[in-house]
């Protein structure tokens, strides 16, 4: 028989949806959506520094920065009752650029009365630390 938290343990795709939640927001350009899913304590830690949720949602004051993102390679690791980690890779390619992009993410889920939230997230640039 499992136990309570086992039985409310969420699934990698329920993350994952939750997750392209806060990429379609960059590509629709809606800081609203971006901001719903984040939790107001958000931290993000990124190659060109810190970001919490108002700077994050803040992106979007000049409409979408993404066009077209792909994740894949995710893996979930619970990290106590009411968090869990994912973990993936995000190719995507910038409004403004035309070459194509990937990092490694690290998202920190947490569970509070509204549902799953994002409470941290840091992301690697591929081949970062290759000399």
């Amino acid at each position: 028989m499992q136990n309570k938290t086992e039985a409310q343990a969420p699934t990698i795709a329920e993350i994952l949806a939750l997750e392209r939640q806060v990429w379609q927001a960059l590509v629709s350009g809606d800081a609203d959506a971006d901001a719903a899913v984040l939790l107001p304590e958000f931290l993000g830690v990124y190659p060109d520094g810190f970001a919490g949720r108002e700077e994050h949602a803040g992106q979007l004051a000049g409409g979408p920065t993404v066009a077209v993102f792909a994740l894949s390679e995710a893996r979930l690791l619970p990290v106590g009752a009411d968090h869990v980690m994912l973990s993936y890779r995000a190719e995507f390619r910038r409004v403004d650029r035309r070459a194509a992009e990937a990092m490694y993410v690290s998202s920190l889920w947490q569970r509070n009365e509204d549902g799953w939230r994002n409470l941290f997230s840091q992301d690697t640039p591929v081949g970062a630390g290759v000399p």
